[in-house]
């Protein structure tokens, strides 16, 4: 497998580019227009704080905090996002590998980061779209019923493991990086899914659980489950 590619020092995920540069496009219109059409002046700073704040609110939502795991990777599963811990059982999948796995959920809240991580190292196997509704990301057939995407990762040690990006009742984009036949890595983005969601992962039986219900994640840097 090759090196691992490192990521640039990016703050602001390329993804919410157009987004940040209209939004800012549209704030400042509407603030010179009120500028220049209320008499008062000072009231005027009422509708700028709160266009600055609609506006950092948004840079809030597709910030980009790069890490690094910085330790062996071999059998290891990291955090693919940064949120809370919703699911931790045993279940039946039915999409792959029509079998049963360990299913562990991460529900990303709007003020998440919203980046997907890789969490194991590996060779992607499989990606499909798939689309859906958007029931409230947390609840049970959101996985199956939504609109999401399969991404099958094989392992170096040849274990196959799936990471389901799931869209919710907010986020209604779901941006997949990976790629058929491409190697993957921890530290390397899979991809982002706008203003929070959530992302399951499915193992074998016998992995390691590391990671409880309710538990806060950080994405890229949490160990959730070690592979046998």
């Amino acid at each position: 497998m090759r090196p691992i590619k490192r990521l640039k020092k990016i703050r602001i995920h390329r993804e919410g580019t157009q987004t940040l540069i209209i939004s800012f496009i549209i704030l400042l219109t509407i603030t010179v227009i009120l500028y220049w059409s209320i008499g008062c002046r000072w009231f005027f700073y009422i509708p700028a704080v709160i266009g600055l704040f609609v506006f950092f609110t948004i840079v809030n939502f597709f910030r980009c905090p790069i890490r690094m795991f910085g330790a062996n990777t071999q059998k290891i599963v990291v955090a693919p996002a940064d949120g809370r811990i919703v699911v931790v059982e045993e279940v039946d999948e039915h999409d792959y590998f029509h079998d049963r796995r360990m299913m562990i959920s991460i529900f990303m809240s709007i003020f998440n980061v919203h980046a997907n991580w890789y969490p194991v190292d590996g060779i992607v196997k499989k990606v499909t779209h798939s689309n859906g509704r958007y029931m409230k990301a947390w609840l049970p057939k959101a996985s199956s019923d939504n609109e999401r995407s399969m991404i099958i990762i094989e392992t170096p040690e040849g274990m196959e493991i799936m990471v389901r990006q799931v869209a919710g009742a907010v986020a209604r984009r779901i941006v997949t990086y990976a790629e058929e036949r491409e190697d993957c890595y921890i530290d390397e983005h899979l991809g982002f899914i706008k203003l929070g969601s959530r992302v399951d992962v499915y193992l074998p039986l016998d992995s390691e659980i590391l990671v409880n219900m309710g538990q806060l994640t950080m994405g890229n840097q949490t160990v959730i489950a070690k592979l046998k």
